[in-house]
């Protein structure tokens, strides 16, 4: 509109309204017009007050603008729609909305301008319950035959996962477009549809329209999505056959399908393509083949790609799909020298590169250097997030590490992030790990939407720590709120009944895997089940579950009954067992250590000798037993009979009195379990110097009254361990806990089994203010040490 087609305005002063037709008029100069049209009541005009508006939003001062609009007695459907698409430009999508309720209470009629902007704003704000109301007015007043409209609506079902919504409007459209076709052909592809995307890929063609690079990306980026990665390279490849070239986007998408599907050999196809294209340049392209390469577990592919880059093409992006990709594939020392030349030389890393490298370190048994990393990248200014805290107390759990696992809690709880889902399963796995499973509940409760992760947490815990009915409960519980269990659940359940030795109900629950919920038993299903019957004292029938089992026992499963055979001292299948095992871990010491404890146990010595013989000449040793204990921020490590300890002698002489004291009451040492050849005080004197028994003697000789204390171990505690520190702790009125730590080759990680050694747990406070040492001086002032080292000067 110009100042020629009003003519009213010809005796108005020119200068100060020329303003609202000028692109580079400024805010005050809007304000001096505003206030010459209100002083010269020419605010009624429609016109020059939508101008008006216009220009107050095109300087983002939507208040003013607003102001304007109410300031109309009589308002057009162009003021409101100009105010409208305003506000939505500048994503202020509920203020939109709430202009076009004043709108609908001012009576004003609609037009097709409006209702696809105010339907576009119910979908930004994922306002499905008033987009279908503005739906149900467009089809009230005729609105339903203009495809601008019906298109916006397809576009916010699809938004809201109303994919069948999105059909139905989409099927009424009087004409379609490349977009809306290529949006509902996405969402089909998103949620796997193949059938629904090849018939509405086909009548789009039918319609002469062509799919265009966008429609393609959507399809296989949905597919990709989904799981379809056979469904997305075959679509990159039709869409090749048809002659269209893909962009970063497609070559981004292919790539990660093909490395979801570890097929290297297409990946290879894809590369060349890619160098064909040109796009090997491009930062995008070049994260994805990392990411490919990492995925198909090519490190050297991976090794030789990343020194032939140029790092100045390697943004953020592909630095962090590198440190990924090294830590995915074991090679996390790799990964940590990568890390450490990216900041040598100043690369960009962000809260991601940080993040993943904790998880890398955490996930690869290096605790320690996963606490580091996030002393380090606090002192760098990176802030942690939601993530890197469910990264890192994995770390803290795996080693123990009471003091800085609640140092994290209280860094989540001054962030407030403790009511992510994923930060609460954490701290519910990492307290339970630490012991302190009346915590591990505590922070249960406190999640307020929880998943299976969370339940599965608890119930893990609590299967830990010998609770087996508490565990049985949480998984009722967890069905009694609507959550279904899943195989992690199962296992779960499994493993507390194998602990608390409940034979019907584990029967129960296996069988109600594929029964109820038409879940398929795995590997550790199995295990569980073998475990539960061996330690029941069924060997016949573990042993018959092992032959029928779908699949090739691994070593858990035959692990789990020659464990049994000792405990009941089977040596028939004790020796089957072992014989598999032999096989499956010819090098896995511990095996042939039971396998020799059931012949001693029978005192069968020739036997002994010759699977110590065959160990010997495999190079194998027996693992030391070895307990360490921290003390006044030093750690003790202790080792069974050793006698190095400048504090020995007090510690034989104060076990030798709690032995007396124990005597007593009726305590005989159970010398059963000595399994070799000696007389009986001999064996008395063995079982005194476990190492375990000698750290917490030390800790009683050098802690105050009444403090806790927390002992690591690197075997598994005996039964008589078990008997004398349950009645330490209550003759000296402790709580001790100790941690004992099974390595086992059939899961690739530590499997931790926890005698809760105390008869009750007294509530522990978390402390909000903690924080994590900001350096060695700090930790050394604050006492806070991580026995990692300890399991490196321990080892064998």
């Amino acid at each position: 509109m110009t100042r020629q087609a009003l003519p009213f305005l010809e005796n108005l002063n020119t200068p100060i309204l020329h303003c609202l037709y000028s692109a580079i008029a400024s805010l005050s100069q809007t304000r001096q017009a505003h206030a010459y049209i209100q002083k010269t009541g020419l605010l009624a005009d429609t016109h020059l007050s939508t101008r008006l508006i216009s220009r107050y939003a095109n300087h983002h001062s939507f208040v003013e603008a607003d102001l304007v609009l109410r300031s109309i007695s009589d308002p057009s459907i162009s003021s409101f729609s100009t105010l409208i698409y305003a506000l939505n430009k500048s994503n202020l999508f509920t203020q939109s909305l709430n202009v076009f309720s004043r709108m609908l209470s001012h009576g004003v009629l609609l037009d097709t301008h409006v209702l696809p902007n105010v339907v576009k704003a119910c979908g930004k704000l994922s306002a499905l319950k008033f987009g279908r109301e503005i739906h149900c007015i467009v089809c009230k007043y005729g609105f339903d035959s203009d495809s601008v409209v019906q298109a916006s609506l397809v576009h916010l079902y699809l938004k809201s996962d109303r994919i069948r919504d999105a059909r139905n409007v989409f099927e009424r459209l009087p004409e379609g477009d490349v977009v809306t076709y290529g949006a509902l052909l996405s969402a089909y592809a998103r949620k796997g549809c193949v059938n629904e995307v090849k018939e509405i890929f086909s009548g789009m063609q039918s319609y002469g329209l062509e799919p265009n690079v966008v429609s393609w990306n959507g399809m296989i980026t949905g597919f990709n999505q989904s799981g379809n990665y056979v469904e997305a390279v075959v679509m990159f490849q039709e869409m090749h056959s048809k002659g269209f070239q893909p962009d970063h986007i497609t070559i981004s998408s292919v790539l990660s399908a093909v490395g979801d599907m570890e097929r290297f050999n297409i990946g290879i196809q894809v590369l060349c393509y890619v160098i064909k294209l040109g796009l090997l340049h491009c930062k995008f392209v070049i994260s994805a083949l990392i990411d490919m390469f990492g995925k198909c577990a090519c490190a050297g592919d991976l090794m030789k790609a990343f020194e032939e880059t140029n790092e100045e093409l390697m943004d953020v992006g592909a630095r962090n799909a590198l440190l990924t990709a090294l830590s995915r594939n074991d090679l996390v020392d790799v990964a940590m020298e990568v890390f450490e030349r990216f900041r040598v030389r100043g690369r960009e890393l962000n809260v991601v590169s940080w993040t993943s490298m904790i998880a890398g370190c955490s996930q690869n048994g290096k605790d320690i250097e996963a606490l580091e990393l996030f002393r380090e990248m606090q002192s760098a200014g990176v802030k942690p997030n939601s993530v890197t805290i469910p990264c890192l107390l994995p770390a803290c759990g795996n080693i123990a590490a009471l003091v800085h696992g609640k140092a994290a809690h209280g860094f989540a709880l001054r962030t407030g992030i403790t009511a992510d889902v994923h930060v609460g399963s954490a701290l519910v796995d990492m307290y339970a790990k630490c012991g302190r499973i009346h915590l591990s509940r505590l922070c249960f409760d406190r999640i307020p939407n929880k998943n299976s992760v969370c339940w599965n947490a608890i119930m893990g815990g609590y299967a830990m720590h010998g609770k087996a009915n508490e565990a049985i409960d949480i998984f009722h519980l967890m069905q009694q709120k609507g959550h279904k269990p899943d195989f992690i659940s199962f296992s779960c359940v499994l493993s507390a009944c194998s602990q608390g030795g409940l034979t019907e109900q584990g029967w129960r629950f296996f069988n109600s895997m594929y029964e109820d919920y038409g879940i398929e038993a795995k590997m550790e299903h199995y295990s569980c089940m073998v475990n539960l019957l061996g330690r029941s004292g069924k060997l016949e029938e573990a042993y018959t579950m092992i032959k029928q089992m779908p699949f090739e026992p691994h070593a858990c499963v035959w692990g789990a009954l020659l464990s049994s055979c000792r405990l009941h001292n089977n040596i028939r299948l004790g020796e089957i067992a072992a014989r598999n095992l032999f096989e499956l871990e010819p090098n896995n010491p511990g095996n042939y250590i039971l396998l020799s404890n059931i012949y001693a146990s029978k005192a069968m010595w020739d036997e002994v000798d010759a699977v110590r013989d065959v160990m010997r000449s495999r190079g194998m040793k027996k693992n030391p037993g070895c307990s360490w204990i921290e003390i006044k921020n030093q750690v003790h490590i202790l080792l069974a009979g050793d006698k190095s300890n400048p504090q020995m002698t007090e510690i034989i002489e104060k076990l030798h009195k709690l032995s007396l004291e124990m005597k007593k009451i009726g305590y005989l040492p159970n010398t059963n379990l000595v399994l070799q050849d000696v007389n009986e005080q001999d064996k008395e004197q063995i079982l005194c110097g476990h190492s375990e028994k000698l750290a917490v003697a030390l800790g009683l000789l050098n802690t105050p009254p009444g403090s806790p204390l927390q002992i690591i171990k690197n075997l598994r505690i005996c039964d008589d361990c078990h008997a004398v520190i349950k009645f330490i702790s209550g003759f000296e009125g402790r709580e001790i806990y100790v941690l004992c730590y099974s390595f086992s080759s059939c899961w690739c990680l530590k499997k931790r089994y926890y005698s809760s050694i105390a008869d009750y747990y007294k509530p522990v406070l978390i402390c909000a203010d903690l924080s994590l040492p900001c350096s060695s001086s700090d930790a050394q002032r604050k006492g806070i040490k991580t026995s990692e080292l300890l399991l490196k000067r321990a080892s064998p």
